[in-house]
């Protein structure tokens, strides 16, 4: 095979130039998935976790990113590859480790994606059905969207950010206008910083509700993907990672105080363990407090929401396999960026043939796509992304240490990379020990569905090993 480096001036090389801070700032908060996350994630978080212990959940959990980004976004600073957490772990702890890592993003990444295909099919059948009174099957919208999504991936970036960057304003301004009717009216147990007390946090089960808090921010890690095509990586990307933190913890945060504040932090739990359906807590709060008309603005946003996670999770994925192709670890034409898009096209095919492929089998066999398709693959992803955060934490100061040239200070090379490292590998434990109350899945499933990663990782670095043999691949990778 030739190298894609040789077909063309650009065939290698992404669109530079080609986002700013806050295009990148709309990616990753698109991939956290903001509404997915208040009316999806949160009141099953609730309910299983901590109950009304979930806002000072989040901000534990902001603490563990910010001190996982200090590191991160300093090792950005010097390299700059669309692989992100593949490209710093192999920088770090050798072509081997980073070869795993690879592989564990390939899988993490494509699970996240596709299992949202089953939330995103499951809403947007219903909405259509409440609405318009058209009856169509959950996996003729997720078709439909793995098109839609395909033409976005495939031509240039910023078609993608305007869409994200549309979406996710109304998003965030519809919960805001809710959550300042919550405040306004006045809950009726009085406006009070309750729920954010030690005493709060330690209600129910602290670590499952820290678990999904960790999973609303997946997504969030990707600011170095994109660095290869924004305008002054070393401003740009720094400044997006730790924008992108503070502001979908501070949302998060905010907007769980606002709605333990309206149900009463007595009542949260067995209030949501009341309805038919925990996702229609955040509904209900808004027919309680606000208006119909919000409410159906936020049933549509939710439809919205989660496709601009897909859109999100599908560039990144496309960018896994462009980068891993360019390193021969994957075949190596899908390392070829468009000629005039400047796109990864063939990794965005790639994704795109992986969806319709996943989602066909999951329709073929009748499986429910929210507790199955969503719940099992989106949980997978959420655990991998914690072990490349992981691997990622304890790389940085490795770097550092064999570039003693690199003028870098030891809080941010090393302390604040090894504390959060081991903040995220508790909560990594914490996913695995718990995995059957995070995905419904019987005990047997619950206990194989994390061996698929293992797999990848084992898959991964004996392609890396595989290499050894061409010094100049090994060299080349990341």
């Amino acid at each position: 095979m030739t190298d894609p480096k040789d077909d063309a001036p650009n065939t290698g090389q992404l669109r530079a130039g080609a986002l700013g801070t806050a295009a990148i700032t709309f990616f990753v908060v698109s991939a956290a998935g903001p509404l997915v996350a208040i009316a999806g994630g949160i009141p099953l978080g609730m309910m299983f976790g901590n109950g009304p212990g979930i806002p000072a959940a989040y901000l534990v959990v902001v603490a563990v990113l910010l001190a996982f980004s200090v590191g991160y976004t300093a090792m950005a600073s010097h390299v700059r590859n669309a692989g992100a957490f593949y490209a710093f772990t192999a920088q770090g702890l050798g072509p081997v480790a980073g070869g795993a890592a690879a592989m564990i993003a390939v899988v993490a990444y494509n699970a996240m994606q596709i299992g949202i295909y089953g939330m995103f099919g499951q809403a947007c059948s219903a909405l259509l059905s409440s609405t318009l009174g058209v009856g169509i099957p959950w996996w003729a919208s997720a078709y439909a969207a793995i098109a839609f999504i395909a033409v976005c991936g495939y031509r240039q970036i910023d078609i993608s950010a305007k869409i994200l960057g549309a979406l996710v304003v109304g998003e965030y301004l519809c919960v805001l206008a809710l959550d300042g009717f919550i405040l306004a009216k006045g809950p009726e147990a009085g406006i009070n910083v309750a729920p954010f007390t030690p005493s709060a946090f330690l209600t129910g089960s602290p670590a499952i509700g820290l678990l999904f808090c960790f999973a609303s921010f997946i997504g969030f890690e990707a600011t170095t993907i994109y660095a290869e095509e924004v305008k002054d990586p070393r401003r740009s990307v720094p400044l997006a990672t730790y924008a992108s933190v503070l502001l979908i913890g501070g949302f998060y945060a905010f907007t769980t105080w606002c709605m333990v504040l309206g149900l009463g932090a007595g009542n949260v739990v067995s209030f949501i363990k009341g309805l038919a359906d925990p996702t229609e807590l955040l509904f209900l709060l808004s027919d309680r407090y606000a208006n119909a008309g919000l409410t159906l603005a936020l049933r549509l946003l939710f439809v919205t929401s989660v496709f601009a996670g897909l859109l999100a999770f599908h560039n990144a994925v496309a960018r896994y396999f462009f980068a891993l192709g360019r390193d021969r670890l994957l075949p190596v034409w899908l390392g070829a960026a468009h000629p005039k898009h400047q796109s990864p096209h063939r990794g965005s095919v790639a994704q795109s043939v992986l969806a319709v492929a996943v989602v066909t089998a999951f329709a073929i066999g009748g499986a429910d796509p929210i507790l199955t398709l969503f719940s099992w693959l989106t949980n997978v992803g959420t655990l991998g992304v914690l072990a490349l955060m992981a691997l990622t934490s304890f790389a940085v100061p490795a770097f550092f240490r064999r570039r003693p040239e690199l003028t870098e200070g030891g809080l941010t090379t090393t302390v604040a990379p090894i504390v959060a490292g081991l903040g995220l590998v508790g909560a990594m434990t914490l996913a695995v020990l718990n995995f059957d109350l995070l995905t419904g899945a019987s005990k047997w499933l619950a206990s194989a569905l994390p061996f698929t990663l293992l797999a990848a990782a084992v898959v991964g670095a004996g392609l890396a090993l595989r290499l050894k043999r061409r010094p100049a691949d090994v060299a080349a990778i990341a």
